[in-house]
């Protein structure tokens, strides 16, 4: 029976004492399953997308593998789904800037597309918390954290945000802490 090997190992046959040689080692099924979660439903949306010949849609999803693969090959390491979720939010972030720009600029077809990519990106994100929701999160930060004024606020956005990441805007969330802590 063949064996699984992880990908991001090479076997050397020329190691030198001063780096360390790594081997080619077997997956286990909790590291699959674990890397398999968010990359492995956008993998699927794109060979989707591929099928049904939705060419915009293909390029938006492609444009997310590679901002992965790209911090994947930097850094050398495996995005967990934390911080997928934070370069879905940066890249919404972006797009969101580019679409009020093309919006001033009177450029429709440009913010049409922005608009389009958002909306496909938005659809690997967890559902959106409503505005009760985020003010009960605000609430709990500052009485955990103990926060009096808006010298705390560090503390309280440090509580808060990786309760919110991809589920809030994480500038519209510290405005209502600054407005909180303010009052």
């Amino acid at each position: 029976m063949p064996r699984r090997y992880n990908a991001k190992t090479v076997a050397s046959s020329d190691c030198t004492k001063r780096l360390p040689c790594r081997r080619l080692l077997p997956h286990t099924s909790a590291q699959r399953m674990s890397e398999a979660n968010l990359k492995a439903r956008i993998t699927e949306a794109m060979k989707d997308a591929m099928r049904a010949k939705d060419k915009k849609r293909l390029g938006v999803i492609r444009l997310i593998l590679a901002e992965v693969k790209r911090i994947e090959v930097d850094e050398r390491i495996e995005i967990p789904d934390n911080r997928m979720l934070m370069v879905l939010d940066k890249m919404i972030k972006q797009r969101r800037d580019s679409l009020k720009q093309f919006e001033q600029a009177k450029r429709q077809d440009l913010a049409d597309q922005e608009s389009f990519e958002i909306s496909v990106i938005q659809e690997y994100l967890p559902q959106s918390l409503t505005a009760d929701e985020i003010t009960t999160l605000i609430e709990q930060a500052i009485a955990q954290s103990g926060a009096e004024s808006v010298k705390d606020m560090g503390k309280v956005m440090g509580v808060l945000k990786p309760q919110l990441q991809g589920k809030a805007d994480i500038g519209a969330v510290s405005a209502q802490v600054k407005d909180r802590l303010l009052n």
